[in-house]
């Protein structure tokens, strides 16, 4: 492709052609990341040429991602999810400019449709046949409905925990499951290995390069949506790493191509019993394997696969980490539901409970603008939104059984 100038190593810095490498760094074994010709994008991208295009999905940015043309584009409308100003919910938290991205608005209700999408169009334009992945749910889920309509079917492996919601979608959509008899991280490396063997195209986050580039079409959306304010801050939730490295990269992808003037700082927030990447960012060390252990499936992972990208973000940004309780992460599902009309699942809540965080202790001011990117809808996962929403009014069939619930509760 002319627009594209290579692929780079995130961690060894060495580049190489699009034919040298499928995957990782031959030469050190990092993930890569796409490089573009940005004095040719533009000619073609200005903030015009997009106030023009009538296109709202992530496919008006067709021109800086890794594809010739829409030929494998799935026919759904992934991208452009609403961007809410969240006032009240801002300020319980004592700020005044925060906005929530509902990213739990995409087709399988998750961000990981940016990925996919981009994703299953390069493996429909360069001719794979059969495309695999490894997921907690979510980006299997995201797979499964991106290539629905194709003739062959993904192939998925999901730990045994995948909640059932998740497990519903991936079935639904007719993708081949093997259901893993261990973590996210065992199924992560026997999807790879199968892939090795049998030559199935994977999918696999930070893996494969090209998922970073679907997901950071999400921080485009932001630019146009703010009216091209950048935010101070982006709260984002972090597992794999690959959503705050692929936000980082649209940021700085437009900032390269002259549409912004700023970047923001981004903010990973991690649960405490999955904080590889805090752990890292804190100590300035490599990324070490921890429990992985915590109520937010999106983001329980041991090792992981983009944690050198994902630190690298937190630099290059003047970022942090921030580290929250599973209580915490629970909390802040009713909190944003009560506060900003929408249902996030664990992993999308955290975000915001992370926010909340650094906002009581001051890391965030009050004049501070602040993005926190909600990655998946409740729906995914209602079993934790139970433990914190309360239960039901039990009511007869009359009208005295409902006087006495409105007289005891104080309904007006």
């Amino acid at each position: 492709m002319k627009k594209i100038e290579g692929l780079r190593c995130v961690e060894c810095a060495a580049e190489f052609g699009l034919a040298e490498t499928k995957y990782i760094c031959p030469r050190c074994r990092g993930n890569l990341s796409v490089v573009y010709d940005y004095k040719a994008l533009r000619k073609r991208i200005s903030r015009k040429s997009l106030k023009a295009d009538p296109e709202r999905t992530l496919w008006r940015y067709l021109d800086i991602l890794p594809l010739d043309g829409r030929a494998g584009v799935p026919p759904v409308h992934a991208g452009w999810t609403p961007l809410y100003h969240a006032l009240k919910l801002g300020s319980a938290i004592g700020l005044k400019n925060l906005y929530l991205k509902d990213d739990g608005r995409n087709p399988s209700a998750s961000f990981k449709d940016r990925a996919s999408a981009v994703v299953a169009a390069r493996a429909f334009e360069t001719g794979e046949k059969t495309v695999a992945g490894a997921s907690t749910g979510n980006a299997a889920a995201s797979l499964a409905c991106m290539m629905a309509q194709r003739e062959t079917k993904p192939v998925i492996f999901v730990p045994r925990t995948a909640p059932s919601a998740k497990l519903a979608q991936l079935l639904v959509f007719g993708a081949v499951v093997l259901s893993v008899d261990g973590t996210y991280d065992e199924a992560f490396d026997l999807c790879r290995q199968a892939c090795d063997e049998y030559g199935w195209y994977n999918r696999n986050t930070g893996y494969n390069p090209f998922t970073r580039e679907g997901k950071k079409t999400c921080a485009f959306e932001l630019c146009e949506q703010l009216n091209w304010k950048v935010p101070d801050f982006v709260f984002v939730s972090v597992g794999d790493g690959n959503i705050i490295s692929g936000l980082w990269k649209g940021f700085t992808d437009f900032h390269a191509l002259g549409l912004i003037d700023k970047l923001p700082k981004m903010v990973a927030v991690q649960a405490e019993g999955s904080a590889a990447i805090a752990r890292a960012w804190k100590n300035g060390g490599a990324i070490r394997p921890v429990s992985g252990k915590t109520v937010a499936d999106s983001i329980s992972v041991s090792l992981p696969r983009d944690g050198a990208a994902a630190v690298k973000a937190l630099k290059e940004s003047g970022g942090f980490a921030v580290l929250v309780s599973d209580r915490e992460i629970l909390a802040a599902i009713p909190a944003v539901a009560r506060g900003a009309n929408v249902f996030a699942e664990p992993a999308g809540a955290a975000a915001y409970a992370g926010l909340a965080k650094c906002a009581a202790a001051g890391k965030v001011r009050a004049n501070d603008s602040a993005v926190v990117v909600v990655t998946g809808s409740g729906l995914k996962d209602v079993s934790s939104a139970m433990k914190v929403a309360g239960r039901p009014h039990e009511v007869g069939t009359g009208m005295d059984s409902v006087r006495r619930l409105v007289k005891r509760e104080k309904i007006s």
